[in-house]
């Protein structure tokens, strides 16, 4: 192997050495590492755990600088390595490195532009859960099969990066896939990364369920607000909210059908309508529906700039052409593209299959920057 591919390398690692000092300031390390300092104090002092919810927030809090800083240094670490690696090849002339630096250069990259990404989080509730809900537009049996489709791509990408998600509410389709359900998925950032998927996607395929073989268009909407913390304050006047309840369906624990535990709460202002049927009892269910109500009036009154939850007017976007974020094409060709964006994929059974990351760094990046697509 010529000296030359090392010495490549070598020069890419140069050129990513800025990079790195650009992120030590996007991430804030120093001010990191001394906050972690003032928190590993507190922990450390007696009568820490007289508080258990202030102490679990702080330690909460301590292990995501941890995490921050200890990426960094590991970042910076694989740096110093791969140069040493690319510098002993090449006084030796040992090619059997190379596979090595190959693949570890890769990886540093990815872990850049992951950590690069992350820095583009600052939103408020951008740290939070995700609260995710589904929707099939009109069209039957053909929009609920898009709408289950939709379901298991967002669940698969929560599953490939480490995340978890619990279901709230599950409502199967007449014949095949879903008419709603409701999700929540849980990690860091994971309101951040997914708000991205917020919309109507429009699907364009051959339908599986037309005799004919004819080419079908469906819509189905995704929510995605952030899981807001119970101590922020939520005026819900009681008279306002109507609670129904129903018996559990779908997939769900030994309780389901057996009694009438599901809640479902209509908040009668603004026509929102949450649901939860994993808890094993009523009074359960209706304290998580209470939580998911606030969490979706705060965002909405956050989002539309409203000086009071009153103000909402409970207006909805129709789940039809026009209205679309995204559109997924299966025929005749294949493609995946976002309107806002302009980002696209033709790998159609990747994106799927959960492949989300290309739009949701496209999204990031372009909330950051304002330079958004004209949309098509």
């Amino acid at each position: 192997m010529a000296r030359i591919e090392f010495d490549e390398y070598k020069n890419k690692l140069n050129d990513l050495k800025p990079a790195l000092a650009e992120l030590k300031q996007s991430l804030n390390v120093e001010a990191a590492s001394r906050e972690l300092e003032r928190l590993h104090a507190m922990a450390s002092a007696d009568g820490f755990w007289d508080d258990p919810a202030k102490s679990q927030k702080i330690v909460q809090q301590t292990k995501q600088l941890e995490n921050k800083c200890g990426s960094y240094e590991r970042m910076c670490t694989d740096w110093d390595d791969l140069m040493t690696i690319c510098e002993m090849a090449m006084e030796e002339d040992d090619d059997s490195m190379f596979d090595e630096l190959k693949a570890g250069f890769e990886r540093l990259q990815g872990e850049m532009e992951s950590a690069r990404l992350e820095t583009l989080l600052s939103g408020e509730y951008d740290a939070n859960n995700a609260l995710v809900s589904f929707h099939a537009g009109a069209g039957g049996t053909e929009a609920q099969d898009w709408c289950e489709m939709l379901y298991r791509m967002i669940t698969r990408w929560a599953e490939r990066h480490g995340f978890t998600y619990k279901i709230m509410d599950y409502l199967e389709g007449d014949e095949a896939g879903l008419k709603s359900a409701d999700i929540v998925i849980e990690g860091p950032n994971a309101y951040g990364f997914l708000k991205s998927e917020s919309g109507v996607h429009r699907l364009v395929r051959i339908s599986p369920f037309d005799a004919s073989g004819r080419r079908h268009t469906s819509f189905s909407a995704v929510e995605v607000i952030p899981e807001i913390d119970d101590n922020v304050e939520v005026d819900i006047r009681p008279e306002d909210i109507e609670m129904q309840v129903y018996r559990s369906s779908g997939a769900g624990g030994q309780h389901i059908n057996k009694t009438s535990s599901a809640v479902r709460l209509i908040h009668k202002p603004t026509g929102i309508v949450v649901a939860c049927q994993q808890e094993r009892s009523q009074f359960q269910n209706r304290e998580v529906c209470m939580r998911m109500l606030r969490s979706k009036l705060v965002e909405i009154k956050e989002r539309e700039h409203l000086e009071k939850i009153s103000d909402i007017k409970g207006d909805q976007k129709k789940i039809e052409w026009g209205s679309q974020i995204r559109s997924y094409v299966f025929m005749p060709y294949t493609l995946a593209k976002d309107t806002r964006t302009g980002y696209e994929s033709t790998n159609i059974s990747a994106v799927m299959d959960g492949g989300l990351d290309g739009f949701i760094n496209a999204y990031l990046t372009c909330l950051a920057t304002g330079n958004w697509a004209t949309k098509s």
